[in-house]
């Protein structure tokens, strides 16, 4: 069985690529409402992840190991790999480093549903990215490589401390330079661990675009309730949006936020429901199934195929 670590991933697809795969897929009809449910299971320290899921030709599932709060052990909070089966004979055939395949997964996600919104002007774009982690730090090398050629980007990223190596201009939470980076932001990211609200209808643009990207369980959220007043607002499925959405399912408990308003993910990338260009849009993502298996696919065929 073939083994494809961290660095080989990230060199083998591109973050287009990955944006490109997901959206292809659910161009070709998947449904994302049939996908198998998270499943986490308890153990003695920590737990463990299991998301399965099967499309086409390929059967996988992602096993996540996770440390639990306050754990001393000197490893990753995170750790785990993606098992690729063959979908008639169920044999395992390839191993992928699960935390390269979530770093390219999840920011492909979130670009791939607004991706048409992001692309429809060349103008340059002001994107203010909170979190300096490996996922905002991922949403901002995949903004580049969609967008090269397109649309000049100009990011500020935003958090409680700057990072040594940051290689972009950088606002302290709550200061005067990052209000003022939100303000003039078309595109605003969160991709933070905070519980509570960083973000209030009050501080964006009234046509920005907000990927929410942080919290995932139900009691968390990232943006205010007022973020979604007025807004279109996406997620990648209804049912898993309610499980693990907070900032859906808290601004739905407010009334900012109706179910029967929701717009899935596919629908905007089958052009089934069109983006108002003077509202504002927000993209609730949890991550699926479905997109880990996508982008094992890629990762694994361009492996195989190095030349293609």
């Amino acid at each position: 069985m073939r083994f494809i670590d961290h660095d080989d991933v990230l060199r083998t697809v591109s973050p287009a690529e990955a944006v490109e795969k997901l959206r292809q897929t659910l161009a070709a009809g998947f449904d994302p409402a049939t996908d198998p449910l998270r499943t986490k299971v308890p153990l003695p320290h920590g737990e463990m992840h299991l998301m399965p899921s099967a499309a086409g030709t390929a059967v996988g599932v992602k096993i996540l190991g996770i440390q639990p709060a306050g754990s001393t052990v000197d490893v990753p909070l995170v750790q785990g790999s993606y098992l690729l089966m063959d979908s008639q004979t169920l044999t395992p055939h390839t191993l992928i480093d699960a935390t390269a395949l979530t770093t390219l997964r999840t920011p492909a996600a979130s670009i791939a549903g607004v991706l048409d919104r992001l692309t429809a002007s060349n103008e340059p774009l002001d994107v203010a990215i909170f979190g300096t982690g490996a996922q905002g730090l991922g949403h901002a090398a995949t903004l580049e490589s969609v967008l090269d050629g397109v649309r000049e980007l100009r990011i500020t990223f935003i958090s409680r401390t700057e990072p040594a190596d940051l290689a972009y201009p950088w606002a302290a939470s709550g200061s005067a330079a990052a209000q003022d980076a939100l303000a003039r932001a078309g595109l605003v990211i969160t991709a933070t661990t905070s519980p509570a609200p960083i973000v209030t209808g009050a501080e964006l643009r009234k046509d920005a675009t907000v990927l929410a990207v942080g919290a995932h369980t139900a009691d968390t959220r990232e943006l205010a309730a007022d973020v979604f007043t007025g807004a279109q607002v996406i997620v990648e499925d209804p049912t898993v949006a309610y499980r693990e959405g907070g900032d859906v399912v808290l601004a739905t408990e407010e009334g900012t936020v109706r179910r029967e308003d929701l717009i899935t993910m596919a629908q905007v990338v089958r052009g089934e429901v069109a983006l108002d260009p003077d509202r504002r849009v927000v993209f609730k993502t949890v991550g699926m199934p479905w997109q880990d298996l996508a982008t094992a696919q890629a990762v694994a065929q361009a492996a195989e195929n190095p030349l293609e």
